[in-house]
């Protein structure tokens, strides 16, 4: 039995052989003719093997039926024989023009890089037999066309290489043409090479080694390339057609806003497009022509910004303060919008003025020239921002006041090429000019308080506290003082530390304010406060039916403002702080004899509970005792 497990094995493997071989027997694949190709470019035609028996690398061998041979074939190229191409295509076949280009073991492709017109006809792929039995096709043929060529390229005028500034605007123009009797199609694209262009030959430069900018295609569609989509979506590039009545079309690139990246070498490359009978499109001529190049030249190397007068400005209060600012080195041929700014760093103190502080922004005028003011809106009726000439614009404070004073630099935005660009759109460049420091004059101003607990009662709870602040102001002209009145809570005392058990109080509460044009602020709620002015110098303060959140130790403010030659009230920044006074309410009487009276009749009430009680409990176990006995 085992003896014939051999044969049995052998037996059914040659019929497994024999079933793949019917199943599956040799094929050679190339593409459905005829293909047109034109004279001058590259033809490439695949071939491939299928169904094989032998080793994966595959030979293959080219041969071309011409159509006046009468049959008779002419050996093009093959993989295995260097001597195997007829005389006509040997010097090519040894120079590279005419190959074979592999792809895989068994697949691939006959190139030849100059079609001429003799070499159309019939191409036949023959794959020598590698197969134990002779089965299947051993050859695919297919026509090959070849056309004339009749691409035409042309520009009216090429770029002079003279460099055109940031946000100019750029146009190129290309004419191209083809007149073929087969049916073809054609697309034209401008691209972009970084470095000085090369001589265009024939075929051109291939386009996967270029930066496309924008083309239209085969079927008329306008394609922008991978790194221009944003800018063909937001409008700045754009290509037109425009049909010529006998003569070759015209295709008009436009940049509208050229940027420093667009530096490089221009050219336009026309293709010729066939459909082949398996409804691939084929790239079957192109040909590119240099424009030449360009450069841009960066805002940056020309732009300045100048803000007068410069240095330092000292001013007295009230005068009025004009600063300019002026744009240097914007391209004339450019049409650019400007958005233009007045930042201020420093305060009226002069602690900030110099390098430090928090810079803000005092008014601003955009590309379109609207005016808006920083977070001093007053400032919008006592200032005025205006362009006084092309590329100048200047800052007027009527009447400076002591918080104008800082440093002040004017910063421009500049939008290249783009007079009024949407709120999204970036600015080219921003540069800021140096800063003028703006100092201003104050009077002599000394200022004064004092304050003090009103003569009267006790104060108890529920009395009324009257509270006196005298704030004196001692300057030449006019001059009012603005008076505030804090508290600090006795009852939330804290202490600094263990070794330190000194009470410190918690921070002030303001309680009400009166302003230096007579407003009246209350800034607390729960108690009813009022605040009046009884003389000049003297400002009172009034805490009714006053309860114990209201004890504790109040002081006064008083800051010093003055007024300008036009009438307006500015801050002098000159302040002074009172003694504290402390505030403390008694418990009134009748509050004191009522927790006697509380705590007596709550004895009273409990000391007759239990004697009632007591009585009531041994009344009846006596009655009940009575009862048993009967």
């Amino acid at each position: 039995m085992k003896s014939g497990m051999p044969g049995i094995k052998s037996t059914l493997f040659l019929c497994l052989h024999y079933v793949l071989q019917y199943a599956a027997p040799r094929e050679v694949t190339v593409p459905e003719g005829p293909l047109y190709r034109v004279a001058g470019f590259s033809l490439s035609v695949p071939c491939s093997v299928s169904g094989y028996e032998g080793p994966r690398m595959q030979d293959f061998e080219w041969f071309l039926y011409k159509d006046d041979s009468n049959g008779k074939q002419m050996g093009v190229v093959s993989t295995k024989d260097k001597g195997f191409p007829y005389a006509p295509y040997l010097g090519r076949v040894r120079n590279g023009e005419v190959r074979v280009d592999r792809d895989s073991g068994d697949h691939v492709r006959l190139v030849m890089q100059r079609l001429r017109t003799d070499d159309q006809g019939k191409y036949e792929c023959y794959t020598p037999s590698t197969d134990s039995v002779y089965l299947g096709s051993y050859s695919g043929s297919v026509v090959v066309k070849v056309i004339d060529d009749t691409l035409q390229i042309s520009h009216s005028r090429s770029l002079t290489g003279q460099p055109l500034p940031e946000g100019a605007e750029l146009t190129l123009t290309c004419s191209a043409s083809i007149n073929s009797k087969q049916l073809t199609h054609l697309s034209v694209t401008f691209g972009k090479r970084d470095g000085q262009a090369g001589s265009g030959g024939a075929a051109g430069p291939e386009l996967s080694s270029v930066r496309e900018i924008i083309s239209i295609d085969k079927l008329l569609g306008v394609v922008p390339g991978r790194n221009y989509k944003k800018r063909y979506d937001d409008g700045d590039i754009t290509l037109e057609k425009r049909n010529v009545v006998g003569g070759q079309d015209l295709y008009i690139m436009k940049i509208k806003v050229l940027q420093t990246e667009d530096t490089g070498a221009y050219f336009c490359e026309a293709a010729q497009w066939i459909r082949d009978p398996d409804v691939s499109w084929q790239k079957i001529a192109h040909r590119a022509l240099d424009i030449g190049n360009l450069t841009v030249t960066p805002l940056s190397e020309s732009l300045s910004v100048t803000s007068t007068p410069r240095g330092e400005v000292t001013l007295q209060v009230g005068s009025p303060l004009l600063l300019t600012c002026e744009v240097n080195g914007l391209p004339s041929d450019v049409n650019s919008g400007l958005q233009v700014q007045w930042m201020k760093r420093g305060s009226a103190g002069g602690e900030f003025i110099g390098s430090g502080g928090v810079e803000v922004e005092v008014a601003k005028m955009s590309p379109d020239g609207v005016v808006t003011w920083g977070d001093d809106v007053s400032r919008a009726s006592g200032g005025s921002m205006e362009k006084v000439a092309e590329a100048r614009y200047s800052l007027k404070l009527f009447s400076a006041r002591p918080s104008d004073s800082g440093v002040y630099r004017c910063v421009v935005s500049v939008y290249a090429g783009r007079r009024s660009p949407a709120p999204s759109t970036p600015a080219t460049l921003t540069q800021k000019s140096e800063g003028v420091t703006v100092n201003l004059k104050t009077k002599d101003v000394v200022v004064s308080a004092e304050a003090q607990l009103a003569r009267g009662p006790l104060l108890k709870r529920g009395s009324t506290i009257t509270l006196l602040c005298t704030a004196t102001i001692t300057t030449t002209g006019p001059a009012q003082a603005q008076v505030q009145w804090f508290r600090w809570p006795i009852l939330e005392l804290r202490t600094k530390s263990p070794e330190s058990p000194t009470p410190e109080p918690t921070e002030p509460k303001l309680v009400a304010a009166l302003t230096y044009d007579g407003v009246v602020e209350i800034y607390v709620n729960g108690s009813e406060v009022s605040m009046d002015r009884l003389s000049p110098v003297q400002y009172r303060l009034r805490v009714h039916a006053a309860t114990v959140e209201d004890q504790g130790m109040y002081a006064c403010h008083a800051e010093a403002w003055g007024q300008d030659p036009h009438g307006g009230w500015y801050n002098s920044g000159v302040k002074a702080e009172s003694n504290a006074v402390t505030v403390y309410l008694y418990a009134r009487v009748a509050d004191l004899l009522l927790i006697p009276l509380v705590v007596g009749v709550s004895s009273a009430l409990l000391v007759g509970i239990v004697i009632i009680a007591a009585v009531t409990c041994c009344f009846m176990k006596r009655l009940a005792k009575q009862r048993a006995r009967r």
